[in-house]
Protein backbone atom coordinates (compact mmCIF):
# COMPACT_ATOMS: atom_id res chain seq x y z
CA UNK A 1 0.00 0.00 0.00
CA UNK A 2 1.38 3.66 -0.83
CA UNK A 3 1.07 6.58 1.42
CA UNK A 4 -1.54 9.01 0.63
CA UNK A 5 1.35 12.10 0.36
CA UNK A 6 3.10 10.41 -1.86
CA UNK A 7 0.16 9.54 -4.29
CA UNK A 8 -1.12 13.42 -3.75
CA UNK A 9 3.07 14.31 -4.54
CA UNK A 10 2.67 12.03 -7.41
CA UNK A 11 -0.87 13.03 -8.70
CA UNK A 12 -1.01 16.81 -8.16
CA UNK A 13 2.43 18.19 -7.95
CA UNK A 14 5.03 19.04 -11.40
CA UNK A 15 7.89 16.55 -11.11
CA UNK A 16 10.58 19.10 -9.96
CA UNK A 17 13.73 18.23 -8.67
CA UNK A 18 14.21 20.43 -6.44
CA UNK A 19 10.08 20.13 -4.97
CA UNK A 20 10.80 20.28 -0.92
CA UNK A 21 12.51 23.85 -1.61
CA UNK A 22 10.08 25.45 -4.06
CA UNK A 23 7.21 24.31 -1.72
CA UNK A 24 9.10 25.61 1.16
CA UNK A 25 9.42 29.05 -0.97
CA UNK A 26 6.24 29.22 -1.39
CA UNK A 27 4.54 28.22 1.90
CA UNK A 28 7.36 31.36 3.09
CA UNK A 29 5.69 33.58 0.99
CA UNK A 30 2.31 32.49 2.49
CA UNK A 31 3.28 33.39 5.48
CA UNK A 32 4.73 36.61 4.96
CA UNK A 33 1.93 37.75 3.44
CA UNK A 34 0.22 36.68 6.51
CA UNK A 35 2.69 38.80 8.65
CA UNK A 36 2.87 41.56 6.85
CA UNK A 37 -1.39 42.05 6.26
CA UNK A 38 -1.30 42.07 10.52
CA UNK A 39 1.58 44.03 11.70
CA UNK A 40 1.57 47.48 12.46
CA UNK A 41 2.55 48.96 8.96
CA UNK A 42 5.44 50.94 8.40
CA UNK A 43 6.07 54.79 8.36
CA UNK A 44 5.73 55.48 4.58
CA UNK A 45 6.37 58.56 2.34
CA UNK A 46 3.58 59.94 0.29
CA UNK A 47 2.51 57.47 -2.43
CA UNK A 48 0.48 58.40 -5.74
CA UNK A 49 -3.06 56.72 -5.16
CA UNK A 50 -3.84 53.01 -5.70
CA UNK A 51 0.15 52.23 -4.65
CA UNK A 52 -1.03 49.94 -2.09
CA UNK A 53 -3.53 47.90 -4.53
CA UNK A 54 -0.68 47.74 -6.70
CA UNK A 55 1.05 45.78 -4.02
CA UNK A 56 -1.41 43.89 -3.38
CA UNK A 57 -2.29 42.84 -6.89
CA UNK A 58 1.59 41.66 -7.18
CA UNK A 59 1.71 40.33 -3.57
CA UNK A 60 -1.13 37.82 -4.65
CA UNK A 61 0.02 37.24 -8.30
CA UNK A 62 3.03 36.26 -7.51
CA UNK A 63 2.09 33.59 -4.73
CA UNK A 64 -0.67 32.27 -8.00
CA UNK A 65 2.08 32.18 -10.87
CA UNK A 66 4.54 30.27 -8.00
CA UNK A 67 1.03 27.46 -7.44
CA UNK A 68 1.29 27.48 -11.00
CA UNK A 69 4.93 26.05 -11.38
CA UNK A 70 4.14 23.67 -8.69
CA UNK A 71 0.86 22.24 -9.38
CA UNK A 72 0.25 19.75 -12.57
CA UNK A 73 -3.32 18.75 -11.75
CA UNK A 74 -6.40 21.34 -12.47
CA UNK A 75 -7.93 20.13 -9.34
CA UNK A 76 -4.64 21.06 -6.88
CA UNK A 77 -4.49 24.09 -9.36
CA UNK A 78 -7.96 25.67 -8.34
CA UNK A 79 -8.07 24.47 -4.59
CA UNK A 80 -4.62 26.38 -4.05
CA UNK A 81 -5.75 29.43 -6.14
CA UNK A 82 -9.76 29.28 -4.44
CA UNK A 83 -7.45 28.90 -1.08
CA UNK A 84 -5.55 32.05 -1.94
CA UNK A 85 -8.44 34.36 -2.66
CA UNK A 86 -9.87 32.82 0.75
CA UNK A 87 -6.90 34.22 2.52
CA UNK A 88 -6.83 37.47 0.95
CA UNK A 89 -10.49 38.31 1.74
CA UNK A 90 -9.77 36.78 5.34
CA UNK A 91 -7.00 38.86 5.97
CA UNK A 92 -8.75 41.92 5.83
CA UNK A 93 -11.61 40.76 7.97
CA UNK A 94 -8.92 39.48 10.12
CA UNK A 95 -7.12 43.63 9.86
CA UNK A 96 -10.78 44.75 10.83
CA UNK A 97 -11.06 42.42 13.96
CA UNK A 98 -7.74 41.21 15.28
CA UNK A 99 -6.00 44.40 14.72
CA UNK A 100 -5.89 47.96 16.29
CA UNK A 101 -3.78 49.56 13.41
CA UNK A 102 -5.20 48.19 10.27
CA UNK A 103 -8.39 48.68 9.01
CA UNK A 104 -10.67 46.34 6.70
CA UNK A 105 -10.58 47.51 2.74
CA UNK A 106 -13.08 45.93 0.41
CA UNK A 107 -10.48 47.17 -2.54
CA UNK A 108 -7.60 45.16 -1.30
CA UNK A 109 -9.85 41.77 -0.96
CA UNK A 110 -10.33 42.87 -4.86
CA UNK A 111 -6.92 43.41 -5.86
CA UNK A 112 -6.06 40.02 -4.42
CA UNK A 113 -8.45 38.21 -5.74
CA UNK A 114 -7.10 39.89 -9.39
CA UNK A 115 -3.67 39.08 -8.74
CA UNK A 116 -4.53 35.58 -7.71
CA UNK A 117 -6.66 35.45 -11.56
CA UNK A 118 -4.00 37.24 -13.08
CA UNK A 119 -1.02 34.51 -11.76
CA UNK A 120 -3.11 31.80 -12.60
CA UNK A 121 -4.00 32.82 -16.35
CA UNK A 122 0.09 31.97 -16.46
CA UNK A 123 -1.34 28.22 -17.02
CA UNK A 124 -2.03 29.22 -20.00
CA UNK A 125 1.04 30.14 -20.85
CA UNK A 126 4.25 28.77 -21.53
CA UNK A 127 5.72 30.31 -18.93
CA UNK A 128 3.75 27.46 -16.81
CA UNK A 129 6.80 25.28 -17.02
CA UNK A 130 9.54 27.96 -15.97
CA UNK A 131 10.41 26.59 -12.64
CA UNK A 132 10.92 23.05 -14.42
CA UNK A 133 12.78 24.77 -17.46
CA UNK A 134 14.75 26.84 -14.90
CA UNK A 135 16.37 23.15 -13.09
CA UNK A 136 16.71 22.01 -16.39
CA UNK A 137 18.88 24.50 -17.72
CA UNK A 138 20.88 25.17 -14.61
CA UNK A 139 21.32 21.70 -13.67
CA UNK A 140 21.10 21.93 -9.70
Amino acid sequence: MTHPARDFGAAHLRPLRHQRLWIGVWVFGWLLCIALSLISPPDLPETPPLTDKIGHLLAYGVLAAWAVQLFASRRALVASLLALIALGVLLELAQAELTAVRKADPRDALANTLGVLLGGALVFTPVRKALSSLEKRWRF
